[in-house]
């Protein structure tokens, strides 16, 4: 385990672990953003990922971004180092996995909205609640009407009320709800599923479906077939998938 200032960082067996620890409620400001940035940029050029899982230690997950990085002085710079998270998520080639157990408001639920996917324990809450402090959340206004569609999307950002992880996950922004005493092996369980496979063909799997986003049928069809036939056929970790189903044994993947 590596500990940076506001940052825990461990990578096993393909699994980069960033657990946000920034007493009390890892409320992010700019060193805290800057820190994950940096993070991510390393992260992004391991060829041997497989998945990133976003953590936090304390009672919140993260409980939004420093209201004093707000003021007119500092925001310029707030926004672009913000903003510099929301980029560098959406380039990573592997699934990214927000593990909430807590509070998760404001700036914080937009971190967690920005990964793949998102595990809540039962006790996490998730809100915007910018507009009572007279913001509106930049990135939550282009992320969530493609998670919980646009009407529910400006309920979430014009009412500011919190909701309970099992409303969450009912409106489709939480992709598993856990029980509070086995949150961890939930996460376990799911990170276990991806970890099994090659880092290759899961960066390929993400690949084809965040490369055809927004293109018409036949467009991201042909794209994708292309992709299959053309890359994914010629790697030596799909001819060892064959092979292993074949000859009834694990897969032993090269990653390439």
């Amino acid at each position: 385990m590596s500990y940076l200032q506001t940052i825990q960082h461990t990578i096993a067996d393909g699994i980069a672990t960033l657990t946000l620890d920034r007493p009390k409620h890892n409320v992010l400001n700019i060193d805290m953003m800057t820190e994950l940035n940096g993070q991510l940029d390393q992260l992004a050029t391991d060829g041997s990922l497989k998945c990133i899982v976003i953590a936090a230690n304390g009672p919140s997950w993260c409980a939004g971004v420093e209201v004093a990085d707000h003021k007119p002085a500092m925001v310029d710079d707030m926004i672009a180092t913000f903003n510099g998270i929301f980029e560098r998520i959406h380039r990573l080639p592997v699934p990214t996995i927000a593990a909430v157990q807590g509070a998760c408001l404001g700036g914080g639920m937009e971190v967690a909205m920005a990964c793949d996917i998102i595990i809540a324990a039962h006790k996490a809450v998730f809100g915007q609640p910018e507009i009572k402090l007279g913001f509106f959340p930049p990135y939550a206004a282009i992320r969530l009407p493609q998670l919980v569609g646009p009407a529910r999307a400006v309920e979430i950002c014009t009412t500011g009320r919190r909701y309970k992880a099992e409303e969450a996950h009912r409106m489709g922004l939480v992709s598993h709800l856990s029980g509070d005493d086995n949150f961890q092996e939930t996460v376990d369980g799911i990170v276990g599923e991806i970890k099994a496979c090659s880092p290759l063909i899961v960066r390929l799997n993400k690949r084809a479906v965040t490369a055809h986003l927004g293109l018409d049928f036949k467009k991201a069809l042909s794209g994708v077939s292309d992709l299959f036939l053309n890359t994914l056929m010629k790697t030596e970790d799909t001819l060892e998938g064959i092979a292993s189903f074949e000859e009834k044994r694990r897969p032993v993947w090269k990653n390439r």
